[in-house]
C-alpha cells in the first residue's frame, strides 16, 4: 500500500520511473492510456513492428503531440533495451519466441522484465525467472492479467494462515469449443466476421480465448508461480458462480469436483447446455480457501461469507481485471520495491499441443487458436515423460506422423531445428526442471 507514496518521492526527486514498452497492441495501448496521468511514469520509448501503427495508438489512448514528439519510436527491441537508463522493459508482444528474446536481453542489460506475454512465461518461464534471480533482476507477471491477479490472492490467503484449497479465473466455455477454428469463432461472440474485421479484431487470437488454450497458459503460469498443481487430465471448467465457489471447488471426498485440494482450475460462466450461470465470473479470479480451526470457520459465518454446507471452505474472488489499466502496479513493483506480481518458482504444469481435427502427415501446424491444434494443461511431469509438444512451439512445424483428433502431439511427430533459439531455451529448460520430476 506503498507503490504510489514512492512514485511520488522519485517524481519529486526528479528520478521518474523509466519504461521501455515492445508491442503497442490493446494491451499495451490500455498501458499508454494511463501513463501521462501517473506522474513519475515515463515511457520515453516503444517497440513495434509497425511504428505507424504504435504512433497512432499513442494519439487514440489521448497522448499530446508533444508527448508522442518525444517519444522514440523503434521496430528494433534489441536496441531499445541495450540503450538508454531504462528501470523495466515491458514485453507485450504475445509472440512466445520473441518474447523469450527479449527476456533475456533485459536480464543481461540488468532491467527488469514485465512479462505480459504469459506464452513465453509458459514455454520458458522457470528458466527465465532463475536467470533473472541470479541476475540480480525482477522477473514478473503482468499486473491486470488474470494470472498475476490470481497470484495475489493466493499470496493474501496463505499470509494470513488458510490453505488453498483452488485458484483460478472464469471463462465462457463448452466442450465443443477445443475444435472451432478461426473461421467459426466469431458466432460464439456474438458477431459477424464484418464486425469483427471493422474492430481490428484478430480471429485466430480470439479463437485461442475460446477453445481454451489461453486459460490452459493462464493456469500453468498460476501454477509454476504459486507451487499449485494442474488437475491430472485437464482443466474440468466446471459451470460455477461467485455463490456456489466453495461448494463446487472443493475436492470430491468433500462434495466437491476437484480431485483433491491445491488445485488450479478455470469455472465456466455457462451451463453444459449453454444457459448462462447465475452471478458468473466470466471476467474475474478467485481463490477457495479451508479455515484452519472450528474458530475461523465460526468467523466465516459471523462475517457472513458464503461458504460450502461444513461451513469451513469459503471464496474470495475479484470479479473483473482491468488488463493493460493496472499494469503500473507491476513496474512500480519491480522498480520500486524490487518485487515482482507473481513468477514462477518451478515447473508444475505445462501446456500441451492437441490435435483439433485428425492431422495428416505433412500438415503444418498453426499454432494457439488456429485449424489445427488446442492447448491442454497438463502437469509438468507428465509432458516431460511423454515428450509433448508444447503449444508455444506447434508454430510452423511440419508433421511427420498422422496425430488422431483428441491426441497430443509429441515432439517425435514433428520436424524441428534443434539449432532454434527458442527450442534450446525450452530443451534446456526441460532438461534443468526434469530431475525435481
Amino acid at each position: 500500500m506503498n507503490l504510489f507514496r514512492l512514485l511520488q518521492a522519485r517524481a519529486s526527486a526528479g528520478k521518474p520511473v523509466r519504461v521501455a514498452l515492445i508491442g503497442a497492441g490493446k494491451f499495451g495501448s490500455m498501458f499508454l492510456a494511463q501513463v501521462p496521468h501517473t506522474p513519475g511514469l515515463e515511457v520515453p520509448i516503444i517497440v513495434d513492428i509497425d511504428r505507424d501503427r504504435a504512433r497512432e495508438a499513442c494519439r487514440t489512448v489521448g497522448w499530446s503531440s508533444e508527448r508522442i514528439a518525444a517519444t522514440v519510436f523503434t521496430d528494433d527491441g534489441a536496441r531499445a533495451i541495450a540503450g538508454g537508463a531504462m528501470d523495466v522493459v515491458v514485453e507485450a508482444t504475445g509472440n512466445p519466441a520473441v518474447g523469450i528474446r527479449h527476456a533475456r536481453a533485459a536480464i543481461a542489460a540488468g532491467k527488469h522484465i514485465v512479462m505480459v506475454n504469459v506464452e513465453a512465461d509458459v514455454l520458458a518461464g522457470p528458466l527465465l525467472a532463475e536467470e533473472a534471480r541470479k541476475a540480480g533482476v525482477v522477473y514478473s507477471l503482468a499486473y491486470g492479467d488474470q494470472p498475476a491477479l490470481t497470484a495475489e490472492m493466493v499470496d493474501w490467503a496463505r499470509a494470513t494462515g488458510f490453505r488453498v484449497v483452488a485458484a483460478g479465473k472464469g471463462t465462457k466455455y463448452l466442450p465443443a469449443y477445443h475444435d472451432v477454428t478461426p473461421d467459426g469463432v466469431w458466432q460464439h461472440y456474438g458477431l459477424t466476421a464484418g464486425e469483427a474485421q471493422s474492430a481490428g479484431m484478430n480471429p485466430q487470437m480470439f479463437n485461442s480465448f475460446l477453445d481454451g488454450t489461453k486459460s490452459a497458459i493462464e493456469m500453468a503460469a498460476i501454477a509454476n508461480a504459486c507451487a499449485l498443481d494442474v488437475p491430472a487430465d485437464g482443466l474440468l471448467f466446471p459451470p460455477c458462480g461467485v455463490d456456489d465457489l466453495p461448494h463446487i471447488m472443493r475436492p470430491r471426498s468433500r462434495g466437491g469436483v476437484l480431485d483433491r485440494a491445491g488445485l488450479v482450475e478455470v469455472v465456466s460462466s455457462l451451463e453444459r447446455d449453454g444457459r448462462p450461470v447465475f452471478r458468473d465470473l466470466r471476467w474475474g479470479v478467485y481463490v477457495v480457501l479451508e479455515a484452519p480451526n472450528d474458530y475461523a470457520a465460526d468467523c466465516f459465518r459471523q462475517y457472513g461469507l458464503k461458504t460450502d454446507a461444513s461451513g469451513r471452505y469459503a471464496a474470495m474472488y475479484k470479479p473483473y481485471h482491468l488488463i493493460g489499466l493496472e499494469l503500473n502496479i507491476s513496474v512500480l513493483s519491480a522498480a520500486l520495491r524490487g518485487e515482482p506480481t507473481g513468477q514462477a518458482s518451478g515447473f508444475r504444469g505445462d501446456v500441451a499441443a492437441v490435435a483439433k481435427r485428425n492431422l495428416r502427415a505433412g500438415e503444418m501446424l498453426d499454432g494457439e487458436g488456429g485449424y489445427t491444434v488446442w492447448g491442454k494443461l497438463v502437469p509438468a511431469a507428465a509432458s516431460l515423460k511423454a515428450g509433448a509438444l508444447p503449444i508455444g512451439l506447434a508454430h510452423r512445424l511440419k508433421l511427420k506422423h498422422d496425430v488422431a483428433h483428441g491426441a497430443v502431439v509429441h515432439w517425435s511427430d514433428v520436424e524441428f531445428d534443434a539449432g532454434n533459439e527458442t527450442v534450446k531455451v525450452r530443451k534446456a529448460m526441460e532438461a534443468a526442471f526434469a530431475a525435481q520430476h
